[in-house]
């Protein structure tokens, strides 16, 4: 049972689910308590079915790295039509799901993020740098849904949640990348560190994380959020901008790039504190 329970990645799942109870939670509409309950256990199911099913795309390779080699599957502990039969019965629940509980864009967008995650974004990471852009676009998929499952409608602010959180992935995954690297040259997985080498990685997370400061401030001209939530989010965002440039001037790639993903772990919990903290005092 607990290897079954790792092909969902609980730690990925839970921070989706935090990103889409706060898209709920900052949602002009008031969403009932059986909406804001269906919206997360079908989205939680979408990505565990998601992780379930790259985790049996991946695993010959994920043999083939320190950080993936005690999986259920590269150990052999589960099988492999077992791990399929178990992700693509999560998918099918999912949608079964958000159709009941939400509406049909919501149950859309899990659709759209499940299947770019599986057949776009896992096959690609073998073949270019770019994959991480695209893989990206699924992973920012969760906070749009809370969005929509209260709202119903695809709008400004809606995007801004799901643009927050596309371009957060990119430094810390970046991060990722770097502090092993050696892991993805051992299975071939075509990451920018690897591809590019780690000076381009390093200002490619600068440019990144510039653009996610004024991207998550969005959310208080649109009228969305106030002052408090523009404060939060402008300190965080500072900080790990200043994280991604101290970069440059590392004397070890490794330890600075590991420092960064610490900071983008909780530069997201601090944003969505701010989110909801804001709204609560509305």
């Amino acid at each position: 049972m607990r290897d079954y329970v790792a092909l969902t990645k609980p730690a990925i799942n839970r921070m989706c689910l935090l990103m889409t109870a706060g898209g709920l939670a900052l949602a002009p509409n008031p969403v009932g308590a059986w909406r804001f309950i269906w919206a997360l256990v079908g989205t939680a199911l979408a990505v565990a079915s998601a992780n379930a099913l790259n985790m049996w795309w991946e695993r010959e390779s994920d043999r083939l790295m320190k950080r993936t080699e005690d999986r259920p599957l590269a150990q052999g502990r589960i099988s492999e039509g077992g791990a399929l039969a178990f992700g693509g019965a999560l998918g099918l629940v999912a949608i079964v799901v958000l159709a009941l509980g939400t509406n049909p864009l919501t149950t859309a967008l899990g659709v759209f993020a499940l299947a770019s995650y599986v057949l776009v974004y896992t096959p690609l990471k073998y073949r270019s740098p770019l994959a991480l852009v695209v893989g990206a676009i699924p992973g920012a998929v969760p906070p749009l849904m809370g969005w929509t499952a209260a709202t119903g409608t695809l709008d400004p602010a809606g995007a801004v949640l799901f643009a927050t959180l596309l371009v957060w992935q990119m430094p810390h995954f970046i991060a990722i990348a770097m502090f092993r690297k050696h892991d993805y040259a051992q299975a071939d997985i075509r990451v920018v560190t690897v591809v590019r080498g780690n000076r381009v990685a390093k200002w490619q997370a600068i440019a990144w994380a510039a653009v996610l400061l004024p991207t998550s401030l969005l959310l208080t001209p649109l009228g969305v959020t106030s002052w408090l939530y523009a404060t939060v989010a402008a300190i965080a965002g500072a900080v790990f901008l200043g994280y991604a440039i101290l970069g440059l001037r590392a004397r070890s790639d490794a330890r600075w790039a590991r420092r960064l993903f610490l900071a983008s772990l909780l530069y997201l919990p601090i944003l969505v504190a701010g989110l909801i903290t804001d709204v609560a005092c509305l």
